[in-house]
């Protein structure tokens, strides 16, 4: 199965995610694509993998390209946190092109789909505000929608998450 888990900052996505996984395999890695940028971000990559770990997931961190990460043969369920992390990577981080980065994200998401049973992902909403950013932004709104419409297209299922609760919009299991 293949699951996009959308939601914005603190709507209960993760979790959601995370029950998600954790119903399809008892084999389960997370994929954590956050960057730490200083000691407030390591401190909370702690804490989330110890939170993570404690419900049966093997943590793997890696921001990098997501066609080249190979993940162990016995992975029933690979649950990635977050595509606006890969995104921002890609663009900011590796210095992908806009145009070209949607399209590789999703090669490579592709990738890692081929490598488990089950593929639950996590994408953040951050189009709903209304102001007009700078151009670099611009650019990261514009990649991750892209790259959002596609997942949510190949998904099985699409579910947001408000305020702690799924809606479901796409083939609810």
């Amino acid at each position: 199965m293949r699951a996009l888990v959308y939601g914005g900052s603190g709507s209960g996505k993760s979790a959601f995610a995370e029950d998600l996984a954790a119903s399809l395999s008892d084999r389960r890695i997370y994929l954590a694509t956050m960057p730490a940028s200083g000691e407030e971000s390591k401190a909370r990559i702690l804490r989330h993998r110890a939170a993570r770990e404690s419900k049966g997931f093997v943590t793997v961190e890696y921001a990098g390209d997501p066609v080249r990460l190979r993940l162990p043969g016995d992975c029933g369920c690979l649950l990635l946190e977050d595509a606006g992390n890969l995104a921002a990577n890609a663009l900011f981080e590796r210095g992908v092109p806009p145009g070209e980065a949607p399209s590789m994200l999703f090669e490579g998401i592709l990738s890692l789909a081929g490598q488990t049973e089950h593929l639950v992902i996590v994408t953040v909403d951050v189009f709903s505000d209304g102001i007009c950013y700078r151009e670099e932004t611009q650019d990261y709104l514009s990649c991750l929608a892209r790259l959002n419409l596609r997942l949510a297209s190949w998904a099985d299922t699409l579910t947001e998450v408000v305020c702690g609760l799924p809606i479901y919009h796409k083939n609810s299991r």
